[in-house]
């Protein structure tokens, strides 16, 4: 009776132990499982897609020496998308750049270009905005008349906006214009600022008709208070 007794729990181990191997063999298979599943892209598929997908129609910037014009026709031509409707389809460049079609989605409010970290090794190109800019000010009789040049580190789809876009930014300007002081505007201080303004303000209107913003800078190529 004895020895009956001493037996039983050794069975009763040598089960125990199987089931654990048991269980170890399944938890291994269903690891490897899962493995080959994300190998194969089952997981996280979509937010690669989303990393890699770029907007043929984004500026880029053009290096030294580049021409601008040349710097966006290659990388339309490297993007392989197709020229939209009514865009010219890029045959002369008195057409303009032409826009393509593309699923890509802007985010609402369009997207800021950043300026280059080393502006020295890119191309600075300067356009003349067409007409001076003339209005009453906010707090005397007097008038403002400036006009502006803008300068850019990216491709001629900047300027190409800048064109396309010249009523809307000539009301938006205007009306920036109407809300400023002759005083603060008679001091350099005051200037330097209503550039800055210029500045956020002509990016936001390209931003809100393009897409993209790409502006670096405005300057006064002309100025008078009278």
């Amino acid at each position: 009776m004895a020895e009956d007794i001493v037996d039983a729990p050794a069975k009763s181990g040598k089960g125990k132990g199987m089931i654990i191997i048991i269980l170890i063999v399944l938890l291994m298979s269903g690891a490897g499982v899962a493995g080959g599943l994300y190998a194969a892209g089952a997981f996280g598929a979509h937010e690669e897609e989303e990393i890699v997908q770029t907007d043929p129609n984004r500026p880029v910037l053009v290096k030294k020496g580049e021409d601008p014009v040349a710097a966006a026709e290659k990388a339309i031509a490297e993007s392989g998308a197709t020229p939209s409707e009514g865009s010219g389809g890029g045959e002369k460049k008195d057409a303009g750049i032409p826009h393509l079609e593309t699923d890509f989605k802007i985010p609402k409010g369009g997207i800021d270009l950043p300026r280059p970290k080393k502006p020295a090794e890119y191309q600075a190109t300067y356009f003349q905005m067409p007409a001076p800019y003339t209005s009453n000010l906010a707090d005397t009789d007097s008038l403002v008349q400036v006009a502006l040049a803008i300068s850019t580190f990216y491709d001629a789809r900047v300027t190409d906006a800048l064109k396309t876009h010249e009523l809307a930014l000539r009301s938006a300007i205007l009306m920036l214009l109407s809300q400023q002081s002759g005083i603060e505007l008679s001091t350099p201080q005051g200037k330097e600022a209503l550039q800055q303004r210029l500045t956020a303000l002509i990016n936001k209107i390209l931003r809100e008709k393009t897409g993209y913003s790409g502006v670096d800078n405005v300057y006064f190529t002309n100025f008078i208070i009278q």
